[in-house]
């Protein structure tokens, strides 16, 4: 699979958009070479497992220009780089605990020229900011990461959809998500008719600012 597969999803993207997701290939099996960032089985399938199913939380809700996203447990990149290719006039700040990751990922925004994309080595609990959204590939359970970004969401609401947390989980998720009631559930295959995504979702869930 390669861009053309983005391009099914997002006719609209422009030739500057097209050609970066086009280096992604390139970029991460150079890199995943040398700091495996990216299992070996799922690099051949980089624009279905890691591209589009980053880009699965366009789908559920546009960025606006000038909002900001935090990316928690970012790994190589994921979901935070495709979205900020996707979404140039909104800021991306992707933080894994994991240095050498942060590294690729430093090195892949310099090489796509994201000027749209802050990167750090730095746990979640440390981070200051607050944001419109947070987002996240199923990095651990759902209470945890809720603890984790805490007071990191911004008052005022811009979008369609409630400030929180936008992730990227698959399976069944109804025990884990039982405490939540105001979370929202957005099926990819609604989206996507590639087999991969058939269990994968999208969860909202808005959480409230608590200003310190």
């Amino acid at each position: 699979m390669s861009v053309a597969l983005i391009q099914k999803y997002f006719p609209d993207i422009t030739e500057v958009q097209k050609e970066q997701f086009t280096q992604l290939e390139e970029l991460y099996k150079d890199w995943n070479s040398k700091i495996n960032v990216v299992s070996r089985k799922d690099i051949d399938e980089l624009y279905t497992r890691h591209v589009l199913h980053s880009l699965g939380i366009a789908k559920v809700q546009l960025f606006q220009p000038g909002s900001s996203i935090l990316d928690v447990g970012t790994g190589g990149g994921f979901p935070g780089i495709p979205l900020a290719i996707l979404f140039p006039e909104t800021s991306f700040y992707l933080i894994d605990a994991i240095g050498k990751k942060i590294k690729v990922v430093n090195e892949v925004v310099s090489a796509l020229k994201l000027n749209n994309v802050t990167a750090e080595q730095i746990r979640a609990e440390k981070v200051k900011q607050q944001f419109d959204f947070i987002v996240s590939r199923a990095v651990t359970n759902m209470p945890d990461f809720v603890k984790w970004v805490k007071g990191k969401v911004k008052k005022q609401s811009v979008h369609e959809l409630k400030n929180g947390i936008l992730y990227l989980k698959g399976g069944d998720l109804s025990e884990e998500l039982s405490v939540y009631q105001t979370a929202q559930l957005f099926d990819l295959p609604t989206f996507f008719e590639e087999e991969f995504f058939e269990t994968k979702k999208v969860v909202h869930l808005p959480l409230k600012y608590s200003g310190k």
